[in-house]
């Protein structure tokens, strides 16, 4: 009897030794960030550091790297708002990623839009310095993948995301606008107001040539993403094609002096698709070899929203296509594309 109470223990003590958890939920993060190179041309008292949150997905483990989506909120949103109208921590659950989500302060803009049109900013420091600190502390923190990271943004937060591509290129592996502005495009808020009118009023081609030219060694191509409605009246859609543009000079496409005014080039491959509701979208890109270099994506009848998002939130439209989708086809692609191409490499060193 002993024996067998004996033997019953030791079973009872292997089973939950080896018994397997239950995998932890998703939960948000708070956490606050400062850089030295954060203050702003514009607003010299507001402290360089910013809040924000991260979502850790539901059975996250610090054994496996994943990948982080930095996403940036819009003016007059909040993370948390655009986490919800995106749903992007169902997409998180569902592909194991990290969000890091960064918070604008009152101080910093009244109507808490990402300071794009700064000075400091367009030019590396001011908020691009702040968010490029908090990536590197939550890829720390949370062990996210170094070649896996990914800014995306709505509107304001677009063009933030846009300027982290140029001024970050070696931190990021893709860029993914919402309603955005091309980097540089607007050097004070007075002549934002007229860039989100009308297009860019700085030569915006040439500064990407720049900073392609000044980038650190073993900085590579950086694929961009943008979606614009053809029907914002908020940000003009001449924008969205000027920030395909000027990837298109960042990644040694094209030079600033063979492009026309205003037009893109010839496209590698251009499809117009007829969507559920009526809409059409229009898919134009630009590629280097198999990988997609630059996509311009434009939806007719779309406005100044998040296509695909809650239309219980502003700034979302609830019709397709769904962004968040398209966000994370992106995603997927780019890691797809870095995983074949470390076969190749492996493959050729290994016939050498």
């Amino acid at each position: 009897m002993a024996d067998e109470s004996l033997w019953s223990r030791v079973r009872d003590f292997a089973a939950r030794l080896f018994r397997r958890k239950p995998p932890t939920p998703g939960r948000f993060i708070a956490g606050h960030k400062f850089s030295w190179r954060g203050w702003l041309t514009g607003a010299p008292w507001v402290w360089p550091a910013r809040d924000y949150l991260v979502y850790v997905p539901a059975g996250h483990t610090r054994w496996k790297r994943r990948p982080l989506i930095v996403l940036l909120h819009g003016c007059r949103q909040t993370p948390e708002e655009l986490a919800s109208g995106t749903r992007i921590a169902s997409f998180a659950d569902r592909h194991g990623w990290l969000i890091l989500l960064p918070r604008q302060s009152d101080k910093a803009n009244p109507w808490r839009c990402w300071n794009w049109f700064d000075k400091r900013t367009s030019a590396g420091g001011g908020e691009t310095a702040i968010i490029a600190a908090q990536i590197r502390a939550v890829r720390r923190e949370y062990r996210a993948h170094p070649r896996r990271i990914f800014a995306a943004g709505m509107s304001a937060g677009g063009a933030l995301a846009a300027a982290l591509g140029v001024r970050y290129r070696k931190l990021l592996s893709g860029v993914f606008v919402h309603s955005g502005i091309a980097c540089g495009a607007a050097a004070s808020p007075v002549t934002a107001l007229d860039v989100l009118a009308r297009g860019a009023n700085a030569p915006y081609e040439h500064l990407a040539a720049a900073a392609r030219d000044d980038a650190p060694d073993g900085a590579l191509d950086l694929a961009l993403v943008a979606v614009q409605g053809e029907r914002d009246e908020v940000v003009a859609p001449i924008n969205a094609v000027q920030l395909a543009r000027q990837y298109l000079v960042l990644n040694r496409r094209l030079a600033p002096e063979t492009l026309q005014a205003g037009v893109l080039p010839e496209p590698d491959a251009q499809t117009t698709t007829t969507l559920t509701d009526g809409r059409t979208m229009t898919t134009t890109d630009y590629r280097n070899a198999n990988r997609i270099l630059v996509r311009l994506i434009r939806v007719a009848n779309l406005g100044h929203a998040w296509s695909g998002g809650d239309p219980a939130l502003p700034y979302n439209d609830p019709h397709p296509p769904d962004a968040s989708g398209l966000l994370a086809e992106f995603v997927i692609e780019q890691i797809r594309y870095q995983r074949a191409s470390r076969r190749r490499r492996f493959a050729w060193l290994s016939w050498r």
